[in-house]
Formats: structure tokens, sequence, C-alpha cells
């Protein structure tokens, strides 16, 4: 018999995979196991902490804004065509 529990400790959330803010969060942690962890020795917690807070700082001392080079009504209008059936 299996027991349910009256809380659960997760609830899950289904967003659509092609969410800008989803694909924003995947680029950050495949840029953070890239540069940091990949190729990374850490005998510790406290090793890998620091080597992730290092990463952190350099990863923010070296930021860019991101421009925008297409107007709204150009995108909407991408995005129209390439949801037709035939594309």
């Amino acid at each position: 018999m299996v027991r349910r529990a009256r809380a659960p400790r997760f609830q899950l959330r289904f967003t659509p995979t092609h969410s800008s803010w989803t694909n924003q969060v995947e680029r950050r942690f495949a840029e953070l196991e890239r540069r940091c962890l990949e190729r990374g020795v850490f005998c510790s917690p406290d090793d890998l902490k620091a080597a992730l807070e290092e990463w952190i700082k350099v990863w923010n001392d070296e930021a860019n804004p991101f421009t925008w080079t297409k107007t709204a009504d150009q995108i909407c209008r991408y995005c129209s065509r390439v949801s037709e059936p035939d594309h």
C-alpha cells in the first residue's frame, strides 16, 4: 500500500518548452557547466561554492545589456510566417 503525502514536498509546474525565460535559464546553466564545472575538480562543497561564486562574479563583471535588433512588428511577422502549416 502506497501512502500519499498530505502536503507534498514538490509541486510540478508545466511550462511550454519554447518559453523565452526558460531558454535563457537553460543557456545560463549551459554556460555555467561549460566554463566552470566541466573540467573542475572540487574536493569539498566549500571548493565548489567558491568556484561558483567566482564564476558568478566574473559573469556579472563582463555583463553586456541585450539589445533587440528587430522591431515587435518584424518579430510578429516572422512568428506568423513560421507558424503556417506549409512551413
